[in-house]
């Protein structure tokens, strides 16, 4: 089988696998929604990663000694309905890297990543990725069973506020903006001033 090392060797209307995707050593950024290759948006520009820096300091200092652990994109979260038990890799179509994510169980966490949902996923959006996060992704993530999903939003300097209700299904719980804290549903200890996430 022939090394796969640029996209242009890849079919963009084929459907690939976790065990396909983790035999390319592509310098392009992707991800695999539902067995489709989605590339990446460029580099993040400035304020994006302003943004991200802001939240992995606040969450990593939060969590700190405790058992939930946080991790920023780059990292591979594969994911699949949560009616199903642990795929093996021929069988999880969709790998996604999101800008943040908190995962408590450890049990989902192997040397490649994440396998299954993590509790809470923090998106940044930009001009390339938004349609994906705000559509795609919003519905892999309430199928797959992430339990929080928070929509940031760089120029509004705003945040959507997304948990699953008892029919596993997202409601907007709160919108944040400006001079409010923010408050993560699932960890209500800890509080987060929306100024300081977008002071950059």
């Amino acid at each position: 089988m022939a090394k796969i090392n640029r996209l242009s060797q890849l079919d963009l209307n084929q459907h690939y696998s976790y065990a396909d995707y983790m035999t390319w050593q592509l310098d392009d950024m992707i991800e695999l929604i539902k067995g489709k290759i989605m590339l990446m948006s460029p580099a993040p520009n400035v304020k994006h990663q302003g943004i991200s820096v802001n939240f992995t300091r606040l969450l990593a200092n939060h969590f700190r000694h405790k058992p939930c652990k946080v991790f920023a994109a780059p990292f591979d979260v594969r994911l699949y309905d949560r009616k199903k038990s642990v795929l093996t890799s021929q069988d999880i179509h969709t790998v996604v890297q999101p800008d943040l994510c908190v995962i408590c169980n450890p049990e989902l966490l192997d040397s490649q990543g994440c396998n299954g949902a993590p509790d809470w996923i923090i998106e940044i959006l930009s001009k390339g990725n938004a349609k994906r996060e705000m559509k795609l992704k919003y519905e892999i993530y309430q199928e797959s069973g992430v339990t929080e999903y928070w929509l940031v939003y760089p120029e509004e300097q705003a945040i959507y506020q997304f948990v699953l209700n008892d029919e596993r299904q997202y409601r907007l719980k709160h919108m944040y903006a400006n001079d409010d804290i923010a408050v993560p549903h699932l960890f209500p200890d800890l509080q987060l001033d929306v100024n300081e996430i977008f002071d950059l």
